[in-house]
């Protein structure tokens, strides 16, 4: 492998230059810092090559050894996550705690996969007469963002490999080092040559090349919904399966009931985590009108006094942004819910140092035609309004294209109820806001997306379930 400010492709066993480079920027100091190589032509017809060259032997391996390949790549990558972690801070722009945190949830779905590989993949019984044989879809191309690469590197790739799919992996150019340290890590604890390819490049160009290949069988994504619907259009042609994980735009329902010395901090750590650039977190905040005003005091105080610095600062809070394109947008949504009448409680402008940092933003009064209540925020924007009913509430919540996540604070059982069921989402949490663990599943729905991630249903996203009748009984 490359040294660590020049990142290159890993194409059947090895590591290569590409047949160009793309630059790597410190997001803190707006410097740039290192090369990633770019894929050509040439690069992805062998990435696609050696995949399916690999193909059956992996699949016909069995599933208990490619689950130690995956159990053993944890173990090395929990050896790296010192050095890990301060690559992607320099790359991304979290601080090193987030950043650690990160891969401590990548090895942990390295080694949940690995562990369970076996089991997921065995014959399941369905009836004296009937077993539903799960076996591999194919070779995978799988696209990663650059705002959680390591956590979303390794939901990608772990179910995948554990199903039997070499992959090929299209990492963020922007950070690509969380894809280096993962490679490395499976090829250290050997992986077949073939069964993992790394490429960078210009992504509309890779995407639509390997897309386009029937070799592909499976396209596993996670980004903004305008690209996934663009995928998915090219996917259609070869009827490739899709995996799309998609936008948000995440609501929060405060009750009236709701402790607010819990819901407050726990809003504000998991919104202004890796500076807002989730898909899940929270972005509308939705309060009991006769909590409004208190908690209104209290969010404000809390975003007010999070500490921003560079993210290596052990007591810096929330760094940069990861690139200019977010602050441009944070600048324009700020600027068309005050052109409509809206009002910043704290925040609203860039901070005046080098850097892409913007400050934790509070937002009333927004009209419900502003932008920021219906295009994903993807920063530390929050928006808050009140509200008088649990059924006012739940519309509002509803009121976007998006259905991921949402988040409610209340005691009270019919409020629950009516939340859970009423919200349009594929994941709720009541009084709870954290990452999801490796074992759940998760997914949205509406236009977040379809398919699952994690769990026992993200390695059956990568297997055909095959159904035999006719056995009569079986052990």
């Amino acid at each position: 492998m490359s040294n660590a400010t020049i990142y290159q492709l890993f194409i059947n066993g090895s590591w290569r230059d590409g047949s160009g480079t793309l630059t790597v920027t410190n997001p803190a100091t707006e410097t740039v810092f290192g090369s990633v190589a770019a894929a050509s032509a040439s690069d992805l017809d062998e990435a696609l090559s050696s995949a399916e060259a690999s193909r059956r032997a992996w699949s016909s391996r069995p599933s208990k050894d490619r689950g130690e390949i995956l159990v053993a790549a944890a173990k090395i990558l929990a050896t790296k996550v010192g050095e890990a972690a301060k690559d992607l801070s320099r790359e991304q722009g979290k601080t090193i705690a987030e950043a650690t945190g990160e891969y401590a949830r990548a090895v942990e779905t390295l080694e949940w996969y690995g562990t369970h590989a076996e089991e997921l993949s065995a014959p399941i019984p369905h009836g004296p007469n009937r077993m539903i044989v799960p076996e591999p879809l194919g070779v995978v191309a799988a696209f990663t963002p650059w705002n959680y690469p390591a956590v979303l590197i390794a939901r990608k790739l772990a179910p995948a490999l554990a199903a039997g799919c070499p992959v090929i992996l299209k990492g963020a150019e922007e950070t690509p080092s969380a894809a280096i340290h993962i490679v490395e890590a499976l090829r250290q604890a050997g992986i077949p040559h073939g069964v993992v390819n790394l490429v960078f490049g210009v992504p509309a160009q890779i995407s639509e090349y390997l897309l386009i290949s029937p070799i592909v069988k499976v396209l596993t994504f996670t980004g903004s919904t305008a690209v996934g619907k663009h995928l998915a259009r090219l996917a259609a042609n070869n009827l490739q399966r899709c995996v799309l994980e998609l936008g948000g735009h995440s609501p929060v329902v405060v009750c009236e009931d709701a402790d607010l010395a819990t819901a407050v901090p726990a809003i504000s750590e998991y919104k202004f985590e890796c500076a807002g650039q989730s898909c899940n977190a929270p972005s509308r905040i939705l309060v009991a009108r006769p909590l409004y005003e208190e908690f209104l005091s209290r969010m404000t105080d809390v975003a007010r006094k999070i500490k921003i610095g560079a993210p290596d600062d052990p007591t810096t809070e929330m760094g940069p942004m990861a690139n200019a394109r977010r602050i441009e947008a944070m600048q324009h949504l700020v600027k068309d819910a005050v052109d409509r009448g809206a009002s910043v409680e704290t925040g609203g402008a860039r901070l005046d140092q080098p850097g892409f940092y913007w400050p934790p933003t509070v937002l009333t009064g927004v009209p419900k035609d502003a932008k920021v209540l219906h295009d994903e925020p993807f920063g530390p924007i929050l928006t808050v309004a009140p509200f008088d009913t649990i059924e006012e509430a739940i519309e509002e919540a509803n009121a976007t294209e998006y259905g991921l996540a949402a988040y409610f604070f209340t005691g009270a059982a019919d409020a629950k109820q009516a939340l859970i069921g009423g919200v349009s989402v594929g994941a709720v949490s009541v009084n709870y806001l954290k990452g999801v663990s490796a074992d759940a599943p998760y997914g949205g729905v509406k236009q977040s997306g379809y398919g699952y991630e994690g769990g026992e249903q993200g390695l059956r996203s990568f297997q055909s379930l095959k159904l035999v009748n006719g056995l009569g009984s079986f052990g």
